[in-house]
């Protein structure tokens, strides 16, 4: 309750897109550094493991999106906060496990959904700072989106959720796409859009929606033709 009026408070603070670009940060490298260390602890990694994995996924995502946009790669070195922000996440959920109720399973999922809407956000309002085209916003929002999960599931020798599971990267591209051609532009457009974009990602999980894969194809050729 606290920590969502201080959310608030600090959203309505002014207009200027620092102030939205760093609340969205915050809330991005918690949710995907818990997310990596959950996974690491899912997979039995020491404290060593659980760290690397934690910001691989947190600021991974980032780095790549940098790479791509051409923004300045070493403004991530300059996020001192938010890498002593993860430190701290990641060592209390490693040490003190039982403060969560969820099963692992569950908090991975969690915590995926709140990284994946807030720093989409985040990286289509960097593309757009500058004046790059939709096309560019749109995978900036991905990058930033779903990088930190594929290099999460690549060190963890998974098969990446995005290139299979659950709708995924599609919300990404939403977010691109809305702010790209700026239908949500103002600080309340934003923080709706990260409500809903989260809100989404847990339905797609809960109701297990999923794009057309080439087994379902091949499952309703192979039913069609025992009904002959």
């Amino acid at each position: 309750m606290i920590s969502g009026l201080i959310f608030i408070y600090l959203f309505y603070r002014g207009n200027c897109f620092l102030e939205t670009w760093e609340l969205f940060s915050i809330i991005g490298t918690i949710s995907f550094a818990l997310s990596g260390a959950v996974v690491a602890m899912e997979e039995d990694y020491d404290l060593f493991g659980v760290y690397i994995l934690g910001f691989a996924t947190a600021f991974g995502g980032g780095a790549l999106r940098n790479l791509l946009i051409g923004y300045p790669i070493n403004f991530l070195w300059n996020q001192t906060t938010n890498f002593t922000i993860a430190l701290i996440a990641m060592t209390i959920i490693f040490f003190f496990p039982h403060l969560s109720i969820k099963p692992f399973k569950k908090l991975e999922i969690l915590f995926d959904s709140i990284g994946l809407s807030a720093f989409a956000i985040l990286g289509a309002n960097y593309a757009m700072e500058l004046s790059l085209p939709v096309s560019a916003v749109i995978v900036a929002a991905v990058l930033t989106g779903i990088g930190g999960g594929i290099v999460r599931d690549l060190l963890a020798k998974r098969k990446p959720m995005v290139l299979h599971s659950e709708v995924y990267a599609f919300w990404a591209i939403i977010v691109g796409v809305l702010i790209g051609n700026e239908y949500i532009t103002g600080n309340l457009q934003q923080l709706l859009l990260f409500f809903a974009i989260f809100i989404l990602r847990l339905l797609s999980v809960h109701y297990k929606w999923s794009l057309p894969k080439r087994s379902n194809f091949q499952n309703t050729s192979v039913n069609t033709d025992s009904h002959l």
